[in-house]
């Protein structure tokens, strides 16, 4: 799938640009000085558990849990939260600072959200999540792959995620902690 290709919504074209733009320019300061060479960059997917079945060891309450992942999925990506909250529900936050500030650092990220659509337990502390990026409204980046993890009592957007997406920009090195 192409990124921004939700027609529907009017300016696909656009969003997708923007969106583009705004995670190569939000990312810009853990920048490879080597160069790239990546034309198309990949939709950032993260190695998934796969189990034919549910697994017997997911959370005790599963709906609790899957509440918990979707809050904090979306907060950790909501730019009116303060970065302190989102290391918060960031795995290993306190050491992730320099790639979550420069993750979040652009102003045009103040329109990019996430949406939860798929939280799959893979067991009592792990879970695959299918999401979407937003920008203004419109999907930018669709169906995306990702983890969570349950760490210290709380869910949180999985290290592996936010790298992945900091790699999207082409950035070969993210930073401590990728």
């Amino acid at each position: 799938m192409v990124l921004g290709s939700d027609l529907r919504r009017g300016n696909g074209r656009g969003v997708a640009t923007a969106a583009v733009l705004f995670l190569a320019a939000a990312l810009t300061a853990c920048s490879d000085e080597s160069g790239g060479g990546e034309t198309d960059p990949p939709i950032p997917s993260v190695e998934q558990s796969t189990s034919a079945e549910p697994s017997p060891t997911a959370p005790a309450d599963v709906a609790a849990a899957e509440r918990e992942v979707r809050e904090n999925w979306e907060k950790f990506f909501d730019p009116a939260v303060a970065q302190k909250d989102k290391t918060a529900v960031l795995e290993n936050g306190d050491r992730m600072t320099q790639v979550l500030d420069s993750f979040s650092g652009d102003q045009r990220g103040r329109q990019v959200k996430a949406v939860v659509e798929k939280v799959e337990f893979t067991s009592p502390a792990d879970a695959n999540v299918t999401y979407s990026l937003t920008l203004e409204g419109a999907t930018a980046l669709p169906g995306a792959s990702g983890t969570a993890v349950e760490q210290d009592g709380t869910w949180k957007v999985s290290v592996k995620t936010l790298c992945a997406l900091v790699q999207l920009s082409g950035n070969e090195s993210p930073g401590p902690g990728c």
